[in-house]
């Protein structure tokens, strides 16, 4: 045999994690949040001059975040639902959305939080696979969605399970192009286009669609996991995606979905006072600058190791090169 061919089946059989090592993103600044009534951090967004917040426990309002302390304020802007579209979920994946929802609260299931340049807020919802779209006066109607969105993700084996439906969500500043994540079991990138008020499907809504598994960061000592995307920011025409079973952050072609570079945030996430007690990632919200990114953590009622109860927001150093760095 060959070098290049021994080469080739020792990278082959390399462990995944060491095949695959990611720069370390440096943590500058952890912020607890306060006031957010049921807690449940899911989305983050830069909106204007302030950090806004969504939790999937509330169907009717935003949070505002107050950074003036090292502990945050979440200010609530409340806004009226409108009756739900029907996108084509079935029946089935509906009435369980509506079940637990009705348990928990939240029935929309708000999962994501993106801005545009105008200062509207887009929400997606998980339960309905519908977006949501609030402006600056507080004002809320659903997009009018393709049709075929959701049929095409079915198609792909993506929205096919409960609670594994759209969980992030992204618009360019001019709100020309609208990105949807579904989460996982398959995970996969959509994309669709405006035209006027109408959003379209321009040669096909979906990007990506994968399914397989992954192992967690070694210190998780945990089994292979669903690859899963939980957040979406989009930033210099890029896509962002968080990637809380490997613990990352990936930046990916905005045409295509594929993977260009990621970034670890694991030395942050793993450390022992911030680790809680569930096999699952907790970062939930993206939102990505030029100076670094903010990521959200849903504690979703449980304890950390240091006793915080409270939704946590980490704040990134941007990698050195800057969030557009070559391979």
């Amino acid at each position: 045999m060959n070098a290049r061919w021994v080469a080739l089946v020792a990278a082959l059989a390399a462990p995944a994690w060491g095949a695959q090592d990611v720069a370390e993103l440096a943590l500058e600044s952890e912020h607890p949040v306060e006031g957010i009534a049921q807690g449940n951090l899911s989305g983050l967004a830069w909106c204007g001059d302030g950090l806004w917040a969504v939790s999937d426990r509330e169907d009717d309002r935003l949070y505002r975040l107050d950074a003036s302390e090292t502990v945050w304020q979440a200010e609530a802007e409340q806004f009226e639902l409108p009756p739900v579209p029907n996108t084509g979920l079935s029946w089935g994946v509906r009435m369980r959305a509506a079940i637990t929802g009705l348990v928990r609260g939240g029935e929309m299931d708000f999962e994501g939080l993106s801005c545009d340049s105008l200062g509207n807020r887009y929400l997606v919802s998980e339960a309905h696979a519908a977006v949501l779209r609030v402006n600056p006066a507080g004002t809320a109607e659903w997009l009018n969605l393709p049709d075929s969105l959701v049929r095409q993700a079915r198609a792909s084996g993506m929205l096919l399970q409960f609670n594994a439906m759209f969980e992030g969500i992204t618009v360019d500043p001019e709100a020309n192009r609208l990105w949807l994540a579904a989460e996982h079991s398959r995970r996969g990138l959509m994309v669709m286009h405006r035209k006027q008020s109408v959003w379209q499907c321009t040669g096909g809504c979906v990007l990506l669609a994968e399914g397989g598994s992954e192992p967690p960061p070694p210190a998780m000592a945990e089994s292979d996991q669903p690859r899963r995307f939980s957040g979406l920011a989009f930033h210099m025409d890029k896509l962002f995606t968080l990637e809380p079973v490997s613990n990352r952050i990936c930046r990916r072609n905005p045409a295509s979905g594929d993977s260009e570079l990621c970034w670890s945030y694991a030395a942050t996430a793993l450390a022992d006072g911030r680790r809680y007690d569930t096999p699952f990632g907790n970062a939930e919200a993206l939102w990505v600058d030029a100076e670094g990114a903010w990521i959200g953590v849903d504690n979703n009622g449980l304890t950390r190791a240091d006793g915080e109860t409270r939704p946590v927001v980490w704040r990134f150093a941007a990698p050195k090169g800057g969030w557009g760095a070559k391979q």
